[in-house]
């Protein structure tokens, strides 16, 4: 079987490059695009608040300035597949 088998996605970085999305960089070289419309609460941060994102776990991400934290799996849009520890 090919592909990306029992991997765990690793966050490694986010970026914003392209208006309206933003990247999440993969440990296993994949990068992931995300259109900022799914997530409201980073959309509203500007581009310095933006910057100051960090990794929890290696699957979750947040930033200073939002209340929110985010995992891989909302990302990857398949809860029941990419669900790790949570805790």
């Amino acid at each position: 079987m090919e592909g990306f088998v029992d991997i765990i996605p690793v966050i490694r970085k986010i970026t914003f490059h392209q208006k309206g999305k933003f990247e999440i960089h993969l440990g296993d070289g994949r990068i992931v695009s995300v259109p900022l419309s799914a997530f409201p609460a980073i959309r509203k941060l500007n581009s310095a608040q933006r910057k100051k994102w960090y990794v929890l776990d290696d699957t979750g991400f947040s930033f200073d300035d939002c209340n929110e934290v985010y995992h891989i799996e909302q990302v990857l849009g398949r809860y029941e597949n990419y669900k790790y520890n949570l805790t």
